[in-house]
Formats: C-alpha cells, sequence, structure tokens
C-alpha cells in the first residue's frame, strides 16, 4: 500500500462547514484506515487531536519534529529587512502573497476542491513568491531541509498520512509513489455536519441566527466526533452570550455530568472553564473559583480554556453584553 497524504488545515478546519474534522475522519473511513501518520504540526490544541481519537482512529506520532527554532530564523530575518527600504520592500511582497493565500484556505472549501489544480496552484505560487522574495532557507522557515527530513521519517511507511496542505504538492513530487485520496465524488456526511454545527456555535458571528442554532443543537443527539454533552456546551455558550445566565449554566451542568474519558479531550476543558465564567457572573464566586481550579487540575486542558481558568482565579468573570464573547 502506497502513502496516501491526507491534507491538514490545521485551525481553519473549524471555519469550513464541507472540509472540518469530522470530513477527515469520514474521509479516513472510506480509505479504511483506523490509523493516520501524523506529519504536521505540533499544535496540541489541532481539531484532529480530539476528533480522530475520539472516532477510533489511531494517530501515529513521530514524523514531524519540532521546527520551531526555524520560525524564531525567519522572525530575525524579517526584523533584519525591516531596516532597510529594499528589505521593506520584499517583506511586504511575500506578506500579500501570504494574505492572498489566506483567502483561498478561509474561502469555503470541499473534499473535491481542497485536493483541486486550483487550490494547488495557490500552494505553489505562495511558495513560489516566498522563495523569490525571501530566498530558501530563514525566509521560508527552511522549508527543503524540514520537507527532506520528513521524506526521511516517511521511508517505507505506507497509509494515511497527515501533512499540511502547503507542503502537499512538493511532498507529492519528494515521496515517489505517494498519492492523494481520490475525492472528487465524495460527499461529507453526518459526522461532517455535526462536527460544522459545534464549530459554528462555538464561535458565534454579529449575524448568526442564535434561535435556529439552538433549536439545531438541542435536537441533534451527535456523535463519537460531536457528542451530546459537547452539543449541550455548545448550546450554553448561545445562552451565555444572550445573557440567559441561568440556562446556560443548567446546560453546562448536564454537560459537565455527561464528561467521560472516551469523549474528546477538549471538551472538559472547554465546558468547566464556560461554566466557570457563568457562575462568577451570577455572583458564585466560590463555585467558580473551584471549577476554574477543575479546568487546571485536568491532564489536559486547550490553552483558550486554561487561559479563562487562569484570568478567573486571579480575578472575577465580569459579563459585558455589549462585547461578542
Amino acid at each position: 500500500m502506497t502513502l496516501l497524504l491526507v491534507p491538514d488545515l490545521g485551525d481553519l478546519f473549524r471555519l469550513q462547514p464541507q472540509f472540518n474534522a469530522g470530513t477527515v475522519v469520514e474521509v479516513l473511513r472510506s480509505l479504511g484506515a483506523s490509523r493516520v501518520l501524523w506529519a504536521s504540526g505540533p499544535d496540541a490544541d489541532h481539531p484532529l487531536r480530539d476528533a480522530l481519537p475520539a472516532a477510533g482512529i489511531e494517530i501515529v506520532e513521530g514524523f514531524a519534529p519540532d521546527w520551531a527554532w526555524a520560525q524564531a530564523d525567519q522572525d530575525k530575518l524579517a526584523e533584519y529587512l525591516q531596516q532597510y527600504p529594499q528589505g521593506r520592500e520584499r517583506l511586504r511582497a511575500a506578506g500579500h502573497s501570504e494574505r492572498v493565500f489566506a483567502e483561498v484556505l478561509s474561502a469555503p472549501l470541499s473534499p473535491a476542491t481542497v485536493l483541486g489544480e486550483g487550490v494547488m496552484q495557490a500552494v505553489r505560487t505562495y511558495h513560489d513568491t516566498l522563495r523569490e522574495q525571501l530566498d530558501e532557507g530563514p525566509g521560508t522557515v527552511w522549508r527543503e531541509k524540514r520537507l527532506g527530513e520528513l521524506v526521511k521519517a516517511l521511508e517505507g511507511q505506507s497509509g494515511a498520512v497527515l501533512v499540511s496542505l502547503d507542503d502537499l504538492p512538493r511532498l507529492l513530487e519528494l515521496l515517489p509513489g505517494a498519492g492523494t485520496p481520490d475525492l472528487t465524488t465524495f460527499q461529507p456526511g453526518e459526522t461532517s455536519r455535526l462536527r460544522a454545527l459545534a464549530d459554528r456555535a462555538w464561535q458565534l458571528g454579529e449575524d448568526d441566527d442564535l434561535n435556529a442554532l439552538l433549536d439545531a443543537l438541542t435536537r441533534e443527539s451527535g456523535d463519537a466526533v460531536t457528542p451530546k454533552a459537547e452539543l449541550d456546551a455548545a448550546a450554553a455558550s448561545i445562552y451565555f452570550a444572550a445573557g440567559e445566565l441561568t440556562a446556560a449554566r443548567a446546560m453546562l451542568e448536564k454537560a459537565a455530568h455527561a464528561l467521560t474519558d472516551d469523549l474528546p479531550r477538549s471538551l472538559a476543558g472547554l465546558t468547566l472553564a464556560r461554566l466557570g465564567q457563568v457562575r462568577d457572573a451570577l455572583g458564585e464566586r466560590e463555585l467558580a473559583q473551584r471549577t476554574y481550579r477543575a479546568v487546571l487540575a485536568l491532564n489536559y486542558a486547550p490553552q483558550v480554556a486554561r487561559d479563562v481558568a487562569e484570568a478567573g482565579l486571579k480575578a472575577p468573570f465580569q459579563l459585558d453584553l455589549g462585547q461578542p464573547e
């Protein structure tokens, strides 16, 4: 079996209704994959680190070294180039290319389009521009060296491998026999739809129909990737944003009582952090402090939940309905 490169969007999965963490689970299931090699970035709060284990798909580590030092090199180069007119012009051109590429990734994507020639060409144009303006090395975060090491790590491996979307075209050139799954006719299913619903509810926009979102969340029973406890916690966030604190507390306490070890690992931290804020807003300071401490005592909590808990222990949370939550 050859290597099948599965594109990773990182945090952008949360913004894609038709190509989110649930969609990747469905793609891997369609391939018959019970494991996936992790050759993408080291983000501990990556949405697939919740979705894949919850779906029973094993993440195999050890293929993507931490290249934080390479990013530090690029930051130093940028500081140096800022001192000179020609350097600033190169940084502006590189920055423009990055913004154009970001627009491609933030536009609606589907399984068919994410591996389509339009997106792949946008990846190539982006990296060609960076290399032209900043040169290979620190300016490109040592891309060729990093990908060369990744290729060596993947030698002799087979099956599905998760790789950053912007590395995918070059890896196809460097990995003989590697390919991508045929997603031209793949249609997202229920797992993808539920994941998109929860992602939308966790990051409300000004134009969202809150009543419609609440109705959708409350009528769903959930699945392994997006369980009922998460749908309840997401619904509570809508009540919270609307200032309906008693209803928010009831939904969060229901979600908290349903927490078990087999649920997505971020859920406990997100649920308890929000519950701490609600209890603070209701004047239940002692309960809120206990809830914040529970977040920090978890074996794992996403950084945003830890930040909320640490801030809440320092000072009581106050709900400002004039500011979007």
